[in-house]
Parts: structure tokens; C-alpha cells; sequence
């Protein structure tokens, strides 16, 4: 960071590094196999006593002296004219490190040019003894500049001892020395075979032409086998990141991975094809193509070579950005522009916060990526994200894929960086629009005789929203499938909860009776079941109006997995569709009571946030195709697997199929994370340190600005959010992931590695749960059912599901959530469309919207005054 920047950011990248540096060491690595090959192929001329052999090795000669000194040269003085320009904080550590190495080999390369240009220019002038031996003196120079540089380069990727001792040797001799030096030599025989067959091929003598091509195609061929167990030796000896990275942890060596085997298979067949007679007009264009082939050979190794490292550009040492390791939090603390120099801004401020992110990309970015340019370029990298994305995106790198650098610096240059990439790269400005105003509600409250009526009917939906996941084009992570419950209660001195001799059915409301006209959710029905659904009807059997099923454990009348949207046949958003429960008499048909209730439903859902697109409908709400899209791609870019093509040959994806989930009862792959705990434990990385829910608010419809608001109950008019309960973003997160960690699953702790609790001091003090089974206890807060004492319920689980708020009754069987309303809605609930659709009973029974029965009003069910708390301690206060 002590070190001016250029500043060339289409070749950015290191681009102009990869380019130089990939064919200097295509031409070195043949100057040492090649002198091998010069002299062996002299010695061959002698033992044949074949003239034209020995022209061939004068001849070869000249275009060995040719490439390895002019090209050679040339590229090797730009190798360190381009580092010294590009990553001049790295060259320099190289360069005081092992400078008596580095001095070493200039030592042996000004040997070996000598020793070359001798040897070529007393071709058939020297004795033939003295002329083998300046030959093999050329050989042994080059193969020890190759064994210096070795060390030095192979430093980089291991440097083993050397960041605790400072060693030279430590450094030089690192654990990859030895196998990379055989790789290496491999390499450098079987160039020596490729560039052979150009010259070969242009023998105008057949047989010697015959002769010499397939001479050439053994040094090709023969070095294969030690050529793949020093590939296997090498791979071994690597650290546990490096061999990771090389192997597929970054997506980006791959196609270099695979290139690489690929075209060692070609080169290989290339060598036996190149060894039968023929033409060679034949022969020559097939010399050119397999030089070329092998100019990518070097490409791929080197490639993955040099990504392996990755962050690093000395592996723990130094970062890619020129970042010293650990000094990060430092760096975080006082800021990145204050601790670089070079910089015209050492703060930002509003004024000056697009160039300041500007400098900021170009001390922390541009080492890898371009912008506009060939290499890892930036802007399709971004181009779904907002400000909001992009800084979540930052906040997150190097923390679940370790090869990016982490983020160094203060909030406000995070905040900086992110606004350069969205508003300066791409021209985006912050969205200013409003949310489109909410329709008009009609609400109509059922009539209710206090005096005459025998029967009192509770519904309720289990959640105070169920949010859904409606992109089922492309994948499902929530199914439609709302829940209602309701209980009948026989009014009397003792009240009594009806279970026998009755009907409840449940009716849906005009513009509902077709869900099939607005998403395909039945396409998933035969993953979760195992059989085909008819339309219109849920995993679960149910459709949209039915009779509802007793559950003799809790004295319920329960729907479980109604197929209710927020869509209306007319193309309108609904997402408080208002049902009718009915009571009657099994025998007669008599109509006992009849109620009405919300099943909130929304696809508010907001994965477009990072990953693109618009809402599906109306600005509002849905997971379009080309978010949808987008979070396959990713997931198959990070995971290797193929879910976009499978979703796109009309195969839509269930993540439930995959990842266990106790909402749907999956079972999955079990080594796999649950989903809740892998959707939260991986966004836990890239969206901490966020205003209490702000990270909540950002993909559920939880906040005060949602256009749903899953959170409307009593619990958030008095300003308690999603963190009183859950936790923040990454105490939730942990909670999940312990649980799975504590079940063997590896994935859990690299989640969990960079993941920082907020409401306790040290992960030890999470305590692990399960998704939907264990939950927030309300007595936490609410000790002996009493006013609250506190406002954190986080750390103490119900262990589900006879604890749980939507499934705990009172002594008489009577549901927690029959008097009080669902999760997140409790009453008395404000909902934005109507300030009385989530207290229609309520007010249909008492005329208040608070808890049924609360406030003294116990006349809802006891037809006499009563004078003791029963049900639990304070319902006559209201609580």
C-alpha cells in the first residue's frame, strides 16, 4: 500500500502480467529442456554417425539460440518491467527476500548465454569432446536457473516456515520445492519434443524428417509418466486452502483444471499421431498446432498455479491487493485511506464519497479485476446489485469463498466503495420510487348475540404470514400451504371445547377459487408426496375450501396446507384473503356459529435485493424468472451443480429435495444443512453488522416499510423487531448452524468461521435449535404469564413442538393463539391494508380488539361473571 498504483483498469487484473509472463515461461521452460535435447541429439548425430542428424542439431540450434535468447530475453525483462508496475508491493517482498537467490540465478542465466552462444558458434569448429561439453555446461546452467527460480516462485504458493522465521531457506526450500522441480522438469523435456517437430517437420530430407519427428515425439511421450506422479506429489504437499482452490473451491480454475487434463490427453495423442509416417505438408501444420496447444498446456499450470493462491499473492503472507495478513482489523479500525498512501481523499465524506470509492477499488480491486476489460471484469460481476447488494456483497467477501481478500476499512469506505461500483461503474442511481399505495379493504365483523347466540367459534391461521416462494418455474423453497385451526366452545357457566357431532368447514373468499392461473405450485406436489396431485389442490391433499380435520391431541379443527396466493383471478394483489369458518351440526347440517379469519399470505420475499430483477407482480411482491435464475446460477457457479439447466429442460427445483427442512417434513441428504440453517448461515456472512433488522427487514417482509408487514402484532407496535426474539442476523444464524455443526456436518463450522455473535460474548454462550421446532419462549419475557419483565427472549428456546406459542393451550385445552392471534400478529394487531383485518374476532366478540376475553371480557364464553383468573394469571388486566 506504500506504492503508487498504475492505473490501467480495462487490462486490469493482472492481464498484462498473465499474458508476458505465461509465454516467458513457455519459452524457459523449453530453453532448459531444449539444451538437454541439443546436446543428446549431437551425441545421437555421433553414435549414428549420421552427417544429416548433425545438421539437423546445427540447424535446431540456431532457432533454440533464436526463441530462447530474442523472445526469451524480451519477455523476461517485461515479466519484471510488468510486476514491478502492477504489484510492486510483491516484487518487492520477493526481491528482499531472496536477493542472494535472485543473484545466484543471474549468475547462472549470464553462464548460460555465454555457454550458448559458445556452443552454437563453434558448431563444427571445436573439438567434438570440448563441444559436449560446453553443450551439457548450457544444460546444467539452465536447469539451475530453473532450480533457483523454482524456489522462489514456488514460495509464493508455500512458503512454509518462512512467515514465522524469515528464513531464506525455510522460504526456498518450501514444501513444494522438490515436487514442482520435478513437475517442472517434465515439462521442460516435453517442450523440448514440440518445439523439436517444428524444425523436424521442416527437414527436407524424408528419412532423416521420419527420424528426427519421431525422435522428437519420445521427448514428448516418454516424460508423461513421472510428468503425472509429480503432478499427484504436488497436489499433495499443498496446503489444505491452495489444494482446495486448485481442485474446484474456485469456480474460476475449473476450466483450467479441466484444460489442463484435456489437453494433456491431446498432447499425448498428439505425440503418438506425430510418430506415423506421413506427408509433411501433413506433418508441419499439425508441428504449429501442437506447439500452440502446448503454449495452453503452460497456460492452464500456470494458471492454476497462480489462482491457487488466491487471496494471497505470497499464500498468508500478503493478500493480492498488496494487504499485509492481520493487519486487516488495524487497517478497519483507522481506514483505509489513512493508513495508504498515494491518495488525493484520506476521509469520505458526501462530497467526496464516488472518487474516494474510486481510489478504494483501484488500492483493493484492481490487483484482480478489470472494469470493462478481458479479465474478471467487475461490471457483469455487479450488475444485479443496488447499494445495498454491493455492500452486502463487500461485507461478505473472503469470508464463506476465501478467494477474495476481505474488505479492509471503516463502514463509511465500504459504504463509499459500493456507491463507485453501482452509481460510478454502472450509472445507477439509489431508487427513490414509493411503494404503490395499498388498495382499500371492505372488512365485514360477523354478527355475535351475547345474550342468545350458544356458541363461540376461534380460527385462526397459525402464522401471522405465511410467506411463499411463487417463482415455481424455476425452484421453491415455500411452498403455498397455509394452515387455519379453529376450536368451538359451547358457552356456558363452564365453558366446554366442542370436538364431536360437528362439521367446521373453511370457505374462501370471492377472486380465490383459482390459484392455478397464477403459479404451477402443484409441480412440487409429487417431490413432497411422492404422487400427482389433481389442480388446485396442495401437497398436503387439501384445496381451497373443505371440511377441516379434528386433532383429538390438542382439541383443534385443523386445514393444514390450504393452496391460498395473494393473487386474485383478476390479476390483483391480495395478500390478506379473508376466509369464512362454519360450524354446523354433523347430524342436521344446522349452522352452530360461523366466524371469519385472515390467511395472510405473501411472495414478498426479497432475493431480488442481491440477485436481481423486479417483483414478479405489480411492484409489489414475487420472485421473478430472472431472480429466480440467477439464484441457480450462483448456486451451481459455487456448488458445481446444474440447476438452471435442469429448471430450464422444465425440472423446477425444490431446495427441500436437497436440503433437510423440518417445515415440509424433508428428509433431503441428510450430510447436507438443513435449509433454514444454510440460507441464514451463509447471508450471515455478507449481511452483519447491520442496524438491528435491517438484514431481516432486507429479505422478509418483517419492517415498517414492507408492503405486507409479516410483523404487525402487538409485540411491534411497542417497537420490539425480529432481533428481540431471534437474535440479530448472526445470532440467529449460529443458533442454526450449532445445532448442525453439533450433528457432524463440516459445512456448519466454515459458515460459522467469520460469523461474530452480537447478543453474547462468544459463540459457546449460543444455545443450538432446530428450525421450526425450537422457538423464542414467550415466558421468557412474560414470567408466570405476568406483564413483561424484559424484551429479550433471544438464547431461550421452547424445545418444540408441545412449547411452542402456536401449538401451547391453557388447562382446558384452550390455544394459546385462539385468544391472542398467530405468531407476529398478536392481538391487537394493526394491519396496513385494514386496521381491523387481523381482529375480526375481536371485535366480532367484544368489540375491542385486544385478546379474546381480556379486559373482563369473560362473558365471551362464561355465560356467568367470573371473579378469578383461570385460563392464566393477568387476563384480566388485559395481557
Amino acid at each position: 500500500m506504500n506504492f503508487p498504483v498504475w492505473e490501467l483498469h480495462w487490462a486490469g487484473g493482472g492481464l498484462l502480467i498473465a499474458l508476458i509472463s505465461i509465454f516467458h515461461v513457455y519459452i524457459a521452460h523449453f530453453a532448459v529442456g531444449g539444451g538437454l535435447f541439443l546436446v543428446l541429439t549431437e551425441l545421437l548425430a555421433y553414435r549414428r554417425n549420421s552427417p544429416e542428424i548433425l545438421a539437423y542439431a546445427k540447424r535446431h540450434t540456431k532457432f533454440f539460440l533464436l526463441v530462447t535468447m530474442v523472445l526469451g530475453g524480451i519477455t523476461g525483462v517485461g515479466i519484471w518491467f510488468i510486476i514491478s508496475l502492477v504489484a510492486p508491493a510483491a516484487t518487492s517482498s520477493l526481491i528482499h527476500t531472496f536477493v542472494f537467490g535472485w543473484a545466484i540465478e543471474w549468475v547462472f542465466f549470464l553462464a548460460e548465454i555465454v555457454s550458448l552462444f559458445i556452443y552454437y558458434y563453434t558448431f563444427g569448429r571445436m573439438g567434438r569432446r570440448n563441444h559436449l561439453i560446453m553443450g551439457w555446461l548450457y544444460f546444467f546452467f539452465g536447469w539451475m536457473s530453473l532450480f533457483m527460480i523454482n524456489g522462489i516462485i514456488g514460495f509464493m504458493l508455500t512458503p512454509g516456515d518462512w512467515p514465522v522465521t524469515r528464513g531464506f531457506w525455510d522460504g526456498f526450500f518450501n514444501p513444494t520445492f522438490w515436487p514442482a522441480l520435478v513437475f517442472r522438469t517434465c515439462i521442460a523435456l516435453m517442450f523440448a519434443g514440440l518445439y523439436g517437430f517444428v524444425t523436424a517437420t521442416w527437414e527436407k530430407d524424408a528419412p532423416t524428417r521420419e527420424a528426427m519427428v519421431r525422435y522428437c515425439a519420445l521427448w514428448l511421450l516418454l516424460p508423461f509418466g513421472v510428468l503425472l506422479l509429480s503432478g499427484w506429489w504436488y497436489l499433495q504437499v499443498l496446503p489444505e486452502g491452495p489444494r482446495a482452490m486448485i481442485l474446484g473451491a474456485n469456480p474460476e480454475i475449473v476450466p483450467f483444471l479441466n484444460g489442463f487434463i484435456q489437453i494433456s490427453a491431446v498432447l499425448f495423442a498428439g505425440g503418438l499421431i506425430m510418430a506415423v509416417r506421413m506427408p509433411a505438408a501433413v506433418k508441419r501444420p499439425m508441428a504449429v498446432t501442437l506447439l500452440v496447444i502446448g503454449l495452453m498446456y503452460m497456460g492452464c499450470f500456470e494458471w492454476m498455479r497462480e489462482a491457487g493462491r488466491r487471496p494471497y499473492l505470497v499464500y498468508g503472507h500478503m493478500y493480492s491487493n498488496a494487504i499485509l495478513a492481520g493487519t486487516e482489523e488495524a487497517i478497519s479500525a483507522q481506514g483505509f485511506l489513512a493508513t495508504s498512501g498515494w491518495n488525493r481523499n484520506q476521509e469520505v465524506t458526501a462530497e467526496n464519497a464516488l472518487d474516494a470509492g474510486r481510489e478504494i477499488f483501484r488500492g483493493q480491486c484492481a490487483a484482480c479485476h478489470s472494469i470493462g476489460g478481458p479479465l474478471n471484469d467487475i461490471k457483469p460481476l455487479t450488475a444485479t446489485f443496488d447499494r445495498f447488494a454491493m455492500e452486502s456483497m463487500i461485507r461478505g467477501m473472503g469470508k464463506v469463498h476465501a478467494y477474495m481478500p476481505r474488505f479492509a476499512g471503516t463502514p463509511l469506505e465500504r459504504g463509499a466503495l459500493a456507491s463507485y461500483i453501482v452509481e460510478g461503474l454502472h450509472g445507477r442511481k439509489p431508487a427513490t420510487a414509493e411503494a404503490p399505495a395499498r388498495p382499500e379493504t371492505a372488512i365485514e365483523i360477523p354478527a355475535f348475540d351475547a345474550e342468545n347466540d350458544e356458541y363461540v367459534l376461534l380460527a385462526w391461521c397459525t402464522l401471522g404470514e405465511k410467506c411463499i416462494s411463487d417463482s415455481d418455474a424455476h425452484l421453491s423453497f415455500l411452498p403455498p400451504g397455509s394452515t387455519l385451526a379453529a376450536q368451538l366452545v359451547r358457552r356456558d357457566p363452564r365453558p366446554e371445547i366442542v370436538t364431536q357431532g360437528v362439521k367446521i368447514s373453511f370457505i374462501p373468499p370471492a377472486g380465490f377459487e383459482n390459484p392455478s392461473k397464477h403459479v404451477e405450485f402443484w409441480k412440487y406436489a409429487p417431490s413432497l408426496v411422492g404422487k400427482e396431485l389433481p389442480e388446485n389442490v396442495s401437497a398436503k391433499g387439501l384445496g381451497l375450501s373443505g371440511e377441516m380435520t379434528l386433532n383429538e391431541k390438542n382439541l383443534t379443527f385443523v386445514a393444514d396446507g390450504i393452496p391460498v396466493l395473494p393473487y386474485t383471478d383478476d390479476g390483483g394483489v391480495d395478500p390478506y384473503p379473508v376466509f369464512t369458518i362454519e360450524a354446523r351440526d354433523a347430524s342436521s347440517g344446522e349452522l352452530l356459529a360461523t366466524t371469519r379469519v385472515v390467511a395472510p399470505v405473501s411472495t414478498e420475499i426479497g432475493c431480488r435485493n442481491c440477485h436481481g430483477g423486479a417483483w414478479r407482480k405489480d411492484e409489489t411482491m414475487g420472485i421473478s424468472a430472472l431472480t429466480a435464475s440467477d439464484v441457480l446460477a450462483r448456486h451451481d457457479r459455487r456448488h458445481k451443480t446444474g440447476l438452471l439447466a435442469q429448471a430450464e429442460a422444465g425440472k423446477p427445483v425444490l431446495c427441500q429435495s436437497c436440503h433437510p427442512d423440518p417445515l415440509l417434513n424433508a428428509a433431503g441428504r441428510p450430510e447436507l444443512l438443513n435449509l433454514p440453517a444454510a440460507i441464514h448461515g451463509f447471508h450471515a456472512n455478507y449481511m452483519n453488522d447491520m442496524e438491528d433488522a435491517q438484514a431481516c427487514h432486507a429479505c422478509h417482509p418483517t419492517g415498517p416499510d414492507s408492503y405486507t408487514r409479516c410483523a404487525r402484532g402487538v409485540h411491534a407496535e411497542a417497537g420490539l423487531t425480529c432481533v428481540n426474539c431471534h437474535g440479530t442476523m448472526e445470532d440467529h444464524a449460529l443458533s442454526l448452524l450449532k445445532a448442525e455443526k453439533e450433528a457432524g456436518k463440516a459445512k456448519a463450522d466454515r459458515l460459522m468461521r467469520h460469523v461474530k455473535p452480537r447478543l453474547v460474548a462468544t459463540v459457546d454462550e449460543i444455545a443450538p435449535r432446530q428450525p421450526w421446532k425450537d422457538e423464542p419462549d414467550c415466558l421468557t419475557c412474560h414470567v408466570g404469564f405476568e406483564a413483561p419483565q424484559g424484551d429479550s427472549a433471544f438464547n431461550q428456546w421452547v424445545r418444540g413442538p408441545e412449547g411452542l406459542y402456536r401449538t401451547r393451550s391453557d388447562d382446558a385445552g384452550l390455544m394459546c393463539e385462539a385468544c391472542h392471534g398467530p405468531t407476529h400478529a398478536e392481538y391487537p394487531a394493526v394491519n396496513p391494508f385494514h386496521p381491523d383485518l387481523d381482529a375480526i374476532q375481536p371485535l366480532q366478540y367484544q368489540g375491542a380488539p385486544g385478546p379474546i376475553g381480556s379486559g373482563g371480557n369473560c362473558a365471551v364464553c362464561h355465560t356467568e361473571e367470573m371473579l378469578d383468573e383461570y385460563h392464566h394469571p393477568n387476563i384480566l388486566g388485559g395481557n
